[in-house]
């Protein structure tokens, strides 16, 4: 496990830096490992540049994301390459996103549930995903299936503006007796989206998604759930929200699907009325920034030491620098909140938005995993005198969230190909220090 973020506290791990000649290290020695859990619909993401006139010859509604047959697919894919339109070809999904930059940022295992082709072609869309995908995701749990996985096809047009046309595949074959009990009660979070539960007819995505929630739940292993799309939650907001409340730990949306689902356009109110419901929010805003609101102890909370900060609820940010923890385990339960503006005022060119949420995510729950293993491992560090479900405060989580999608947001590809630099050259010491 990579420590998120520069440390020079006496918290700072790695334990495994003992002095030989006092600490000899044996089989009992061994550092506990543990992992974080995903679930998805593999597919692969096709980036192309398009005008209207092609996306009315294929009758796709623009901005809007739309399932496809698998006629329509192959034939523009087939037009795609004719014209020489395609731009990039990735290995794509929320959560395969989510999980590859977590395993990319903490160097550590992570695995992701879903379908994969059985018969693998080089060149194919199958080959293309395992090609693009981190050795530390761990795919070995992946359901077999006779045919082809996800496409989604990214269409962008000249104002900007990006349309996508899914493939389904047998993406959304995932069996409930492919979701292995043990896996999920031992693991350190649980990550769904929104998009795994718009499944009809015989597909059985959702029935296997609730399966591993339900095991989740039962073990008690926070469950992230993040929204995917406004459109998706817009249809049936009062569902999204109980479902929420009844099964979800910590919720991660952008600005618009934080609306969507709780009625405020305010981030910092949207992320306040989803405390009603879980322990933790992420919320991304855009150029504005990003929010995250939480719970701590009342005598655990502690004041921030930067600028007290105007909005919808004044001083927001008074305890930004504690730690989270679940509203079950606090006695006196205090509402927290951080926000913290676009790293170095955002890129100056942003090649891709694709992603950028996903990657915030990741680094959210590489401090969370971070923590799992500080406590596996050094339990009695009075670090874990406090039940908190992060390693570090809401404001250096923030941080070190923002500072992971810069990299997203300056690439085309929607996943970290490198760990974030030990030295910003961009940035004093005392950016990661305080």
């Amino acid at each position: 496990m990579k420590f998120p973020g520069h440390r020079r506290h006496k918290h700072y791990f790695p334990v495994e830096d003992k002095d030989p000649l006092i600490n000899h290290l044996n089989a009992e020695d061994r550092l506990k490992r543990n992992y974080i859990c995903g679930i998805d619909q593999i597919v692969v993401d096709i980036e192309a540049k398009v005008d209207q006139a092609f996306l009315d010859e294929f009758h796709l509604q623009r901005g809007m994301s739309q399932v496809i047959d698998n006629d329509v697919t192959n034939a523009l894919y087939e037009r795609l390459k004719r014209d020489d339109m395609i731009d990039y070809e990735f290995a794509g999904g929320t959560i395969g996103n989510t999980m590859h930059n977590y395993s990319v940022l903490a160097d550590d295992r992570s695995v992701l549930l879903g379908v994969m082709s059985e018969s693998i072609e080089i060149g194919s869309y199958a080959y293309k995903f395992l090609c693009n995908t981190s050795s530390r995701v761990d795919l070995d749990h992946l359901q077999p299936v006779a045919g082809p996985i996800g496409r989604c096809f990214t269409l962008i047009d000249d104002s900007g503006e990006r349309t996508f046309a899914i493939s389904a595949g047998l993406m959304n074959y995932l069996k409930p007796e492919s979701i292995s009990q043990s896996l999920i009660e031992n693991a350190s979070a649980l990550v769904i989206s929104a998009y795994l539960m718009r499944t009809k007819g015989d597909e059985t995505m959702t029935k296997a998604t609730m399966q591993a929630v339900e095991y989740a739940n039962q073990a008690g292993v926070p469950v992230v759930l993040t929204l995917g799309t406004k459109f998706l939650i817009e249809q049936d907001p009062q569902w999204w929200a109980e479902f929420v409340e009844k099964h979800v730990d910590i919720l991660a949306m952008n600005e618009e699907e934080g609306e969507a689902i709780t009625g405020f356009d305010d981030p910092l109110m949207a992320a306040d009325k989803a405390l009603d419901w879980v322990d933790l929010v992420i919320c991304t805003a855009g150029p504005t920034g990003l929010y995250m609101a939480g719970y701590v102890e009342d005598e655990m909370k502690r004041e921030t030491e930067y600028p007290l900060l105007p909005g919808a609820i004044p001083e927001f940010n008074r305890y930004e620098f504690s730690r989270a923890m679940r509203k079950s385990h606090c006695n006196k339960p205090v509402r927290v909140y951080s926000h913290t503006a676009p790293y170095m005022g955002g890129p100056d060119t942003i090649k891709n938005t694709n992603g950028a949420g996903d990657c915030a995510l990741a680094a959210v729950l590489h401090d969370l995993s971070a923590n799992v293993y500080h406590r596996l491992n050094v339990p009695n560090s009075a670090k874990h005198e406090q039940a908190a479900i992060t390693y570090s405060s809401l404001a250096q989580i923030s941080k070190y969230a923002n500072r992971a999608s810069f990299e997203v947001l300056v690439q085309h590809s929607p996943r970290l190909s490198r760990g974030l630099p030990e030295r910003e050259d961009s940035l004093e010491q005392s950016y990661w220090d305080q």
